[in-house]
């Protein structure tokens, strides 16, 4: 697969996101490639990687004209997890040294959930542990056939902690008890049907058409709507249907109503012109 998304690559604004293990690199229609850069340690997770990916999704969080963040690793693998270098450094740490350093990955994890575009995982090879917990953080997850997924840790005699919030929404609990007790490896077909991944396509080149149609499709769609669109679900979502709940999505789409945003889509529309945010 090839660093070209729906348009001729070119080095995203802010070189200083840019670092040795992250890529970073956007196309005129506004469609990001986060590359994380260890093809040779299967881009596995260390100190320095969890950091240059926080640096890397802060810069996106307050750039212009972003429409969609894809997510993906170099030489064919999405991310093997842990480091066993990083692994092996933490043998020897006191629990308050391990819980600083876990909550560095947890607020990397974060940051890439709350992007406030559309955010998309690319997964080729495999994605374990916490490259699984990667796919899990983003909007939508597509896998070639022949990817494989796991959550390894309990073969550590580990736990897959930071990332459980997230897998946890993306598959559910009983989904989530079971892979992570087993420590399982499966396959991108079975990860689609609990929803840890939302499409799957044969290979590479289908990878690369999907990312393209995907960046296609959120020109259409008002960047501010989006952002609003994934907090409502982050509001909503395991509450109660109740008066307090009604009153709140009431609220959301009256705002939206009057918004720069609503007034321009709906006036176009009824216009049957394109919105500007298409344009």
């Amino acid at each position: 697969m090839t660093n070209e998304i729906a348009h001729p690559l070119v080095e995203f604004p802010d070189v200083s996101a840019t670092t040795e293990l992250v890529h970073i690199h956007a196309t005129l229609s506004g469609a990001v490639t986060v590359s994380m850069n260890r093809p040779a340690r299967r881009n596995a997770f260390d100190e320095d990687l969890i950091s240059a990916l926080q640096e890397a999704f802060d810069t996106l969080k307050g750039a212009e004209g972003v429409r969609v963040v894809f997510i993906r690793g170099a030489g064919g693998t999405f991310s093997a997890g842990a480091d066993l270098d990083w692994m092996r450094r933490a043998i020897d740490r006191t629990e308050s040294d391990n819980r600083d350093d876990a909550m560095e990955a947890a607020k990397m994890f974060k940051a890439l959930h709350e992007l406030p575009c559309l955010t998309v995982a690319l997964i080729e090879g495999g994605a374990y542990g916490g490259g699984a917990g990667l796919a899990a953080c983003c909007d939508l997850a597509v896998a070639v056939a022949d990817a494989s997924f796991s959550f390894s840790e309990t073969k550590l005699g580990l736990i897959p902690a930071t990332i459980s919030p997230y897998v946890i929404q993306a598959i559910g609990p009983r989904a989530a008890r079971g892979l992570f007790a087993t420590a399982r490896v499966f396959d991108a077909a079975y990860a689609e049907k609990i929803g840890l991944i939302t499409e799957v396509v044969p290979d590479a080149a289908g990878l690369a058409a999907a990312a393209s149609r995907i960046a296609h499709e959120m020109r259409a769609c008002a960047p501010g709507a989006v952002e609003a669109s994934k907090r409502l679900v982050d509001e909503v979502a395991g509450r109660e249907i109740d008066r307090d709940l009604m009153s709140l999505t009431a609220h959301r789409i009256a705002t939206a109503r009057v918004g720069e945003e609503g007034q321009a889509g709906v006036r176009a529309f009824l216009a049957r012109q394109r919105p500007p945010w298409a344009e």
